[in-house]
């Protein structure tokens, strides 16, 4: 009885040992977001979301809208996106809080770029400056921004995918924006699209 409560005890160790390699290996592949790998469909990538705080606020042409908090930043939106015809979870992309000043949205560019080259290390590309002229003072700096003639772009590179930074704005806002693009899936898109053309 002795040995078969010991065989019983090592095989499932085994298993159980099997198993976690087994998910971590599957989970390790893809790049994460807020500790859940980008991969699945839509619908499941939402529940995880979800269950990490974040509210729906809509879905259209296969983007989940999200509302919540993100690194220590109040009111982000988080943008789920996959391709159409294809339910499978390839981009996220979170947009910080519009911003009325330039010396408060480089700031929340600059925290941000600090900490993920903490994380990733030194970014593969960084692109900072205004397209037209560098303007002086805050207000012009801004009204670059709302004008499209500013460039503030870091891309992260890394083995799972890519992690790109920016400053963007339209005519009455002016925000940061972090999207992850997972490589596998980006790939799996990127080869179905090619089979559509």
């Amino acid at each position: 009885m002795k040995k078969i409560t010991i065989t019983l005890i090592a095989v499932l160790t085994t298993i159980v040992s099997f198993a976690q390699t087994q998910v971590k290996t599957d989970s390790s592949v893809h790049l994460s977001f807020k500790g859940v790998s980008i991969d699945g469909k839509l619908s499941e990538y939402v529940l995880k979301m979800k269950q990490n705080g974040f509210t729906q606020t809509g879905t259209e042409d296969g983007v989940a809208i999200l509302k919540g908090d993100f690194a220590s930043y109040k009111g982000c939106t988080i943008g789920v996106a996959t391709l159409k015809g294809k339910d499978l979870v390839s981009k996220i992309t979170v947009i910080f809080p519009a911003q009325e000043s330039w010396s408060l949205l480089s700031s929340n560019y600059f925290t941000l770029k600090e900490l993920l080259t903490e994380k990733y290390g030194q970014p593969s590309e960084s692109i900072e400056k205004f397209s037209s002229y560098e303007p002086e003072d805050d207000g012009s700096k801004l009204i670059q921004v709302r004008l499209d003639a500013c460039k503030y772009v870091t891309t992260y590179e890394t083995d799972k995918g890519s992690i790109q930074l920016s400053i963007k704005g339209d005519h009455s806002n002016a925000f940061v924006i972090l999207s992850y693009f997972d490589k596998i899936n980006g790939d799996i898109i990127r080869a179905k699209a090619k089979d559509d053309l």
